[in-house]
């Protein structure tokens, strides 16, 4: 016979997690639903980020500056994420990965100055 104690633990430790999430998600709805925050109004139903309305006709033109100035956001950010671990390295790496960075960060630079000579910043 198999002794199934052993997993007590995982059994309880799952459990707790589970009714947590489940308090986690449906005990907010149920507080605004019974607090009546529910209820739409001109200032929720307006544009929040996207710069757009967000409920019109799905085929309709959109501006896509909003979305070339989120993909700078995120080359950037990879830049900043791949800055660190080249920083911790630096030292094995020696100039080899200096010069590698150097040559990493001039083609950014050069990509961001170019869309800032073609007017992708330029928000009107």
């Amino acid at each position: 016979m198999v002794d199934l104690s052993q997993y007590l633990p995982i059994l309880l430790f799952i459990a707790v997690a589970a009714i947590l999430s489940v308090a986690f998600v449906f005990l907010p709805m149920g507080v605004s639903f019974l607090t009546g925050a529910h209820a739409p109004n001109a200032e929720k139903l307006s544009e929040y980020e996207c710069g757009f309305p967000a409920f019109e006709e799905p085929r309709s033109q959109f501006d896509v500056r909003f979305y070339l100035v989120a993909i700078l956001f995120i080359i950037f950010d990879l830049e900043a994420a791949f800055l660190f671990p080249w920083a911790v390295s630096l030292g094995a790496t020696e100039w080899t990965g200096w010069i590698s960075m150097m040559i990493f960060l001039f083609i950014l630079a050069v990509g961001f100055a170019y869309e800032w000579k073609m007017g992708a910043l330029d928000w009107e």
